[in-house]
This record gives structure tokens, sequence and C-alpha cells, in this order.
């Protein structure tokens, strides 16, 4: 079992990041912890589809002389998905963090349940 476990060890370490990220983003009532946990959700994920589309003795997909073969490149799509899925992923943290920033202000505390409560207060 620990042998099949180190043979796919960048694909355990990326379950286990996720895993994580989605443990604080449940689990945490701290809006910046929830936006690092959401970071390492992305993170996980980029670092899955990263392993899968590499394979080991094929080259990069990028045309050379004399060899046509599709066989002898590595897959270029996961490649394209993660780099926008990073574009995205950065966009996402920004707007998040954006707004982490302006509820600390208003609020003055990153706890989200003291933030809603203070809102049904507001309500009132």
């Amino acid at each position: 079992m620990l042998s099949r476990l180190m043979t796919h060890l960048d694909e355990v370490t990326a379950v286990a990041l996720f895993s994580i990220g989605f443990a604080l983003l449940l689990l945490d009532k701290n809006l910046m912890k929830k936006v690092i946990g959401f970071s390492m959700m992305d993170s996980g994920i980029y670092l899955f589809l990263a392993s899968y589309g590499y394979i080991e003795s094929r080259l990069a997909p990028i045309y050379t002389e004399g060899i046509a073969e599709a066989n002898a490149y590595v897959n270029p799509l996961p490649a394209g998905l993660v780099l926008t899925g990073i574009v995205v992923g950065v966009s996402v943290t920004a707007v998040m963090l954006g707004l982490t920033v302006r509820l600390h202000e208003r609020y003055h505390t990153l706890d989200i349940d003291e933030i809603a409560e203070k809102i049904r207060r507001e309500g009132k």
C-alpha cells in the first residue's frame, strides 16, 4: 500500500492540499483563513491536473523534425487548463481579499458569525 502511495506522491499531495483547504473553508470562522483555504484548494487542483498531464519519456508538445506521431508528445491540454485556472484563481482571490478588507473596515472583525450578527442588528 505504501509503495503505491509513493509512486503517486504528487496525486496524494494534491488531494491532501485540497482536503486541508476544504476543511479550512468549511470549518474556520475567520474570513482570511477561508481565503487561504480557497487558495490551497486551487493549488491542489492545479497540482493534480499538472501531474496527470505529464507522461514520463514523452516530449514537450512542440513539433520537431522527424517526429510526427502524437504518441511521442505530452498532452498540452492540462497545462493550458492549469494556466487558465491560475489566472481565474488569482482574480477570485483578489476579489475575496478586497471584500474581506471592506468587511473588516466596516465591522472591525473577520469572524463571519460576528459579522452576520452585526448585519442582523443593523437590519432591525
